[in-house]
C-alpha cells in the first residue's frame, strides 16, 4: 500500500503497519517490541545462545515483524532459562526475557491443552518423593 503526501510517495514497511500479534506482545510483555534496534549484545550475552534455533534478537525482530507461527514453532522461547543477561545488557533497556515470558505464554495458550499435570494423577506415594519444583512446574503450565 502507498501513501502520498504533498510530493513524495512512501510505502509501508512491514513494521509500520502493527498487527494484533504485535501489540498483544507488548501489552502481556510491557515493552515496546520497536525500541529495539538490533544491536545483538543480548544475543552476545545469552549462556543458551549456543543451542538456540533462534537467538534473541532475531526472536526480538521475529516480533516486530509480527511472524507468530515462525516465533511459537521456535524452540528457543522454551530454551531461555530467564537468567535476564539479555535484560542487563540491553542499552536501550528492553526486558527481552519478558518478551519471551510472554510469547511462551502465548504459545501455551494456542496448543491443545493436554502437556499439563494433573496432581490427583499421581500417586501419594509418588508425590512424597517427586521433587517440589517439578510438580510446581509441572503445575504452572496450567495457569497460563
Amino acid at each position: 500500500m502507498a501513501i502520498t503526501t504533498s510530493s513524495t510517495t512512501m510505502r509501508n514497511s512491514p513494521l509500520q503497519k502493527r498487527g494484533p500479534f504485535v501489540a498483544k506482545v507488548e501489552k502481556i510483555a510491557g515493552q515496546k517490541l520497536l525500541a529495539c534496534y538490533q544491536c545483538g549484545k543480548c544475543s552476545a550475552g545469552c549462556p543458551m545462545a549456543a543451542y538456540m534455533d533462534v537467538l534473541p534478537n532475531q526472536i526480538i525482530r521475529l516480533a516486530q515483524l509480527g511472524m507468530q507461527e515462525q516465533l511459537m514453532a521456535s524452540g528457543a522461547i522454551w530454551t531461555c532459562v530467564s537468567c535476564m543477561t539479555c535484560n542487563s545488557r540491553c542499552p536501550k533497556g528492553i526486558r527481552i526475557a519478558e518478551i519471551i515470558e510472554a510469547l511462551r505464554g502465548m504459545a501455551i495458550g494456542l496448543r491443545r491443552r493436554d502437556d499439563h499435570l494433573d496432581i490427583r494423577d499421581i500417586s501419594l506415594e509418588t508425590r512424597g518423593v517427586l521433587p517440589p519444583i517439578a510438580l510446581i512446574s509441572a503445575m504452572r503450565k496450567q495457569t497460563s
